[in-house]
């Protein structure tokens, strides 16, 4: 019986001589009849650990070489596209300069002087009256 051969995306390398596939099959819903994306990972065995995270490969069906792993590396199909760290550094020893404050709209300033208003007639009528004392 020949072994099967699937194609993915590895998203995890952190492991010594394994890297985590994504295989990405489409089918259609039973009931909806819509096109979705399912997916699985599989374990597989990279001998020479040069298969890095992002790269598309193809893997290929072999017989369990621990609990997890049967899977083991054909070939690269795909290379990884560009980390955000290739393409620029950040530098954090500087410090990030704050944003300016946000200057206020027309609209928040008239209701904010109209409050302010408001609260100052309360207090203008209080301070107007008479101060009344019992004997």
């Amino acid at each position: 019986m020949p072994k099967r051969v699937l194609s993915g995306t590895v998203v995890s390398d952190k492991g010594d001589k394994t890297v985590v596939v994504r295989v990405e099959r489409r089918v259609k819903h039973p009931l909806y009849g819509k096109i979705i994306k399912l997916s699985k990972k599989y374990h597989a065995h990279d001998e020479d650990n040069v298969v890095k995270l992002g790269e598309h490969i193809r893997i290929q069906e072999c017989a369990p070489i621990s609990k997890l792993k049967s899977w083991t590396v054909l070939d690269r199909v795909g290379a990884a596209p560009a980390a955000a760290e290739d393409i620029a550094e950040v530098d954090i020893s500087r410090p990030v300069k704050a944003a300016p404050p946000a200057t206020e709209s027309k609209a928040t300033k008239a209701a904010n002087a109209a409050k302010a208003s408001k609260a100052s007639k309360g207090k203008k009528a209080k301070a107007d009256e008479p101060a009344t004392t019992e004997a």
